[in-house]
């Protein structure tokens, strides 16, 4: 019987995140990434034998990763389900209110971009689905092929910040109609042809893809109530680190820290003072940023953005 490829995975700020948690032996945390479970083990390798940790995950080679970890070390369970939900999941366990820790770490893994299969990457032909659950929701192939013009165009500006979103939809509607796009390398090819600027470095469907991949999935909606959930879930004192690498994703994250740290505005001339302001979080540090040395061992890592607070 033929084995699954195995794709490996580096975790990046690993030491950073687990900093930012602050581990308490004997405490309860939440990976809600679980991924291929690197800050999993790691959170893991500070806790006590009355520590736990629970893990989330939507993508199935996650979670059978999770399932074996979970075998071996009776400390750890594994979700399938979108940290979104871990609210709920956890009220459904009556655990709710008492994570001293959850670690949020965004956006698609090396392991899905490596697999050809799954569809993620325009540098490895495979069939165009990009789900991170491939049993739940359209594929990127059965959106892209049906979708409007103004719609692709939208989500390539909004979600992939393309500045040729316009372009690049009218080529796409413009060839489906000859032959619907199945594969990864084809819509790159057509992508990179509607493309008149390329940026050094980067390959032209880049900022295409990524728009296509984050609306598929959800992402931005998912994060914003996952962080929600998080901040939910904390007991006093907990903490929660998410580590971003898209502007967009880091933006959210920011506004929502900043937001939650600051208290919900009041309108001008009612007469609240400022320390009856509701506050429901401390910022801890300034956003922390990958080494030159852990970008060089690990280029995907340049882009991203470690940010720490913790429930009042």
């Amino acid at each position: 019987m033929s084995q699954s490829p195995v794709f490996q995975h580096i975790s990046v700020l690993l030491d950073e995140a687990l900093n930012g948690l602050a581990v308490q032996p004997d405490g309860l945390y939440v990976d809600g990434t679980f991924g291929r479970g690197g800050h999993s083990r790691a959170i893991l390798s500070r806790l006590s034998k009355e520590g736990r940790l629970i893990g989330f995950d939507k993508d199935p080679e996650a979670i059978r990763v999770g399932t074996q970890l979970a075998a071996d070390d009776g400390r750890f369970v594994v979700v399938r389900r979108s940290f979104a939900d871990m609210a709920e999941e956890l009220r459904q366990r009556g655990l709710h209110g008492q994570v001293n820790g959850v670690l949020l770490d965004l956006g698609v893994s090396s392991p899905q971009l490596d697999d050809a299969e799954r569809g993620f990457s325009f540098l490895n032909d495979g069939p165009l689905d990009m789900r991170m659950d491939p049993a739940q929701g359209q594929s990127a192939a059965e959106w892209i092929n049906t979708a409007d013009e103004a719609d692709i165009a939208t989500v390539l500006k909004e979600y992939g910040e393309e500045r040729f979103s316009r372009r690049m939809a009218r080529a796409i509607v413009m060839r489906r109609a000859e032959q619907p796009f199945t594969r990864t390398a084809d819509l790159a090819e057509v992508i990179k042809v509607a493309n008149p600027a390329w940026e050094k470095h980067k390959h032209p469907a880049t900022r295409a893809f990524q728009g296509i991949r984050i609306f598929i999935n959800r992402e931005l909606e998912d994060l914003a109530d996952g962080l929600k959930a998080a901040l939910d879930v904390l007991a006093p004192g907990g903490r929660l680190v998410v580590i971003s690498f898209h502007s967009l994703e880091d933006r959210l994250v920011k506004h929502f820290m900043r937001r939650e740290a600051k208290g919900a505005p009041i309108p001008r001339g009612l007469p609240i003072r400022e320390i009856d302001i509701p506050i429901s979080i401390n910022l801890v540090g300034k956003a922390i940023k990958p080494s030159a040395e852990e970008v060089a061992g690990n280029p995907r890592a340049r882009s991203a953005m470690l940010r720490i607070a913790e429930k009042r």
